[in-house]
């Protein structure tokens, strides 16, 4: 094989030019709009690990990124992938919410206190 790309190495490194320069515009927005918090676990980050803050867009497209941040929230990256997780389950097995799930009863330290005199 010689030294020059093939089309689809071409193709492929301006995905990846294309989607990180996206990435950094948005992100860039979204990190002087919203504080450095994640919307879910509310876990707080500093320019040390600010690296594991992602911005999730809400509608779910990437391309839909207004200046005014309507369509971002920042997500660590385990909220982040839980996001995507549950929107896949969704598009994969539809609305699940219908049915509604009983409250667990079982209590395991129901008996604590005369099992700690034990």
């Amino acid at each position: 094989m010689s030294g020059t790309p093939s089309k689809l190495d071409k193709v492929l490194a301006q995905a990846r030019e294309y989607k990180a320069s996206r990435e950094k515009g948005y992100r860039e927005q979204a990190l002087k709009l919203y504080p450095w918090i994640c919307g879910r676990c509310t876990r707080e980050f500093t320019h040390k690990n600010l690296s594991e803050l992602t911005v999730h867009h809400v509608d779910h497209n990437h391309d839909n990124n207004p200046s005014d941040g309507s369509n971002w929230e920042l997500l660590c990256l385990y909220c982040h992938d839980n996001e995507h997780s549950r929107f896949e389950e969704l598009i994969r097995y539809g609305n699940t919410t219908e049915a509604k799930q009983e409250a667990a009863t079982y209590n395991p330290f129901a008996d604590l206190k005369s099992m700690m005199k034990k």
